[in-house]
């Protein structure tokens, strides 16, 4: 007896073990890039990743430099997108303007965010319909503008409905007719498409969002953590190849981290492919 209960303990231990580590092979790629920022991937698994000083590299998969983008004036961007079908969004708060441009990081429309009511923009990112959202940090608004007309269509001031004065916003992001809002000191805000408050998930994190099917992914101390919009249940996929890494994107058939200024790029794991 005493030996079955050691045989089913120790599989039942080699289980869950198992289920803790996340099988990464050797890397695909790994990217060097002084001053690296922010990494987003396309939905061709392409690698577009911005410095500090506000240049935009694309890459493939295999770490191979595609093209570059370096803007006449030369400041940060605090969002970068690349998951659109069609265009790529970044935003810079230090210019207070936004830029689209095509796959190819040929400018399409850029113009200022400021507008007659949005005074002080610190985060927004490209929406349905033609829509900007922009956090504006003067009275503490989302705001929804209409980027060809130039035109805010609505506002919604959110410090009554969050209930706080020092909201420090550092990403919004729609997905899937749903807006996203990273407030580090609170968690992760969730709105509908027409900017309504639903509910806020205690996920605090200083790092970009990752979305992948019907689920939120972070970096939490040597773990690749996820959230489930479905079902409201917290994953943990297991431990990462490194410590050391910032924040992870994850494309068709790629997941990349960022690692200071190298950008590893793994294939998917099974586990992440299976995931709902």
């Amino acid at each position: 007896m005493r030996l079955l209960l050691t045989f089913l303990f120790c599989n039942l231990f080699t289980g869950l073990y198992s289920q803790e580590i996340l099988e990464l092979r050797s890397p695909l790629a790994e990217i060097h890039l002084s001053n690296l920022e922010i990494v987003s991937l396309d939905t061709r698994d392409q690698i577009f990743a911005s410095t500090a000083s506000g240049d935009i590299y694309l890459f493939s998969k295999s770490g191979k430099e595609i093209n570059l983008f370096s803007p006449p004036r030369q400041a940060r961007i605090q969002q970068l997108e690349a998951s659109w079908t069609v265009n790529i969004f970044t935003f810079s708060s230090d210019l207070q303007e936004y830029r689209v441009m095509d796959r190819f990081l040929n400018p399409i429309a850029e113009n200022s965010l400021l507008l007659d009511n949005v005074i002080l923009p610190k985060a927004a990112t490209l929406g349905n319909n033609n829509v900007i959202w922009v956090w504006d940090e003067s009275d503490l608004s989302l705001k929804s503008v209409d980027y060809l007309r130039k035109q805010i269509i609505q506002s919604q001031p959110l410090n009554l409905i969050l209930a706080s004065d020092n909201l420090r916003v550092t990403e919004i992001r729609e997905f899937k007719n749903r807006l996203f809002m990273n407030v580090p000191e609170s968690g992760i805000f969730i709105f509908d498409n027409q900017g309504n408050y639903l509910k806020k998930v205690a996920i605090q994190i200083e790092q970009r969002m990752c979305f992948y099917k019907e689920n939120l992914f972070w970096v939490e101390g040597k773990n690749l953590k996820g959230y489930s919009l479905t079902s409201q249940a917290f994953l943990d996929l297991g431990e990462l190849p490194s410590g050391n890494l910032g924040s992870v994107q994850i494309g068709q058939d790629i997941i990349t981290f960022v690692e200071k200024d190298r950008i590893l790029v793994y294939a998917l794991p099974e586990r992440l492919k299976r995931i709902k």
